[in-house]
């Protein structure tokens, strides 16, 4: 039988918003796989899955996850991190990884995903969705993230300041993530398209540490990495208005 990787969604990091069936996946998995830096700490996927799963059944493989400058450093890391998980596939046959958020969006199962399939011919790839930081954010805050027939773009600011100013003068709800060490240029933004006075971030999302705010507070200082941010449609014209 081939062997199966399941990419698992397990949420921005509250425990109670994992899927049931994200639960199964990680519970009928033989490995469970989380993903850690080189610092050795503990990660927002690790803390969530020892929710389900023992600690004996978790496999802690390093990534260079905030690597962005140094392509041969990364790009080494993915190589080693595929290895690690192709041998763990060959003992146990099928391995769960568990990714913070949904699998398909902004992960680093993608990328586990394609060295896998190079290294372990007809291995078989399946993702698990989950819920991510802009739901659970909007959900917390009370911010709508679309109505009618309104776009949704969502903006990842490691692509550049530049990128999220382009968005938030479209007509749409704006969602920002990872711009906590940029949140200087990204609440200069804010105030130069006119949308800060709706705009809420969050981050942190159902741990003890969590912080919600609006986004008129952003003073500039660096918040953590993993930051979340909407700025919701400018709507006019009442209920229904954008219909």
């Amino acid at each position: 039988m081939s062997s199966r990787l399941i990419g698992v969604g397990v949420g921005p990091g509250d425990p109670e918003l994992v899927t049931v069936k994200g639960v199964n996946a990680l519970r009928a998995a033989e490995v469970v796989v989380v993903p850690v830096m080189d610092t050795g700490e503990r990660g927002r996927a690790e803390a969530t899955v020892l929710h389900y799963v023992p600690e004996e059944k978790v496999v802690r493989v390093v990534f260079a996850l905030n690597e962005r400058s140094d392509r041969t450093r990364r790009e080494a890391a993915w190589d080693a991190a595929g290895e690690r998980v192709a041998r763990l596939l060959a003992d146990h046959g099928s391995v769960a990884f568990a990714t913070i958020g949904d699998p398909n969006v902004y992960s680093t199962f993608t990328y586990l995903a394609q060295t896998i399939g190079e290294l372990v011919p007809g291995v078989v790839v399946e993702t698990v969705p989950g819920i991510t930081a802009m739901q659970d954010l909007a959900a917390r805050s009370g911010a709508v993230l679309t109505e009618g027939t309104e776009p949704l773009t969502l903006v990842p600011v490691t692509a550049g300041a530049a990128v999220l100013k382009d968005a938030l003068n479209g007509p749409g709800t704006v969602v920002a993530y990872k711009f906590g060490r940029q949140a200087r240029e990204v609440a200069e933004a804010l105030r130069e398209s006119g949308r800060i006075g709706d705009a809420v971030w969050g981050s942190a999302l159902g741990l003890p540490e969590e912080s919600i705010r609006p986004a008129a507070e952003l003073d500039g200082e660096p918040l953590p990495y993993l930051s979340t941010l909407i700025a919701p449609a400018r709507r006019e014209g009442g209920r229904g208005g954008k219909l």
